[in-house]
């Protein structure tokens, strides 16, 4: 974990959140600027700065990720409606935090329909 990270700072419980799922791998709470009615970030708890540091032995922990995702758009009660799942990687991707997370995005209309 890194000692100035926001998210590390969490997962340590040093910065108060509200999760509303943990486990030895991840945590998700909601996310302080939510874009939507339902607005989760999915974070691993191992610090990782974005996609690149991924390696191939992350690769069950990101399967993790998505599936926890679709878990928990079912509890928002947004499955069937829509969502969006979306990784800002870099700094030209839009990416804030310097640790590896999921944004889980739904409860509103979120882009058109294609055809």
């Amino acid at each position: 974990m890194a000692d100035d990270c926001i998210f590390c700072k969490i997962i340590r419980k040093e910065v108060p959140s509200q999760p509303i799922y943990e486990d030895h791998d991840l945590v998700a709470f909601p996310d302080i600027h939510p874009a939507a009615p339902v607005h989760v970030l999915i974070v691993p708890k191992e610090h990782m700065l974005n996609l690149n540091d991924v390696g191939k032995n992350d690769v069950a922990l990101l399967g993790k990720m998505l599936r926890l995702s679709a878990r928990i758009a079912n509890e928002k009660g947004v499955a069937e409606s829509g969502y969006r799942i979306v990784i800002n990687n870099g700094n030209d991707g839009g990416q804030l935090v310097p640790h590896l997370h999921l944004h889980l995005i739904g409860g509103k209309p979120l882009g058109h329909k294609l055809g």
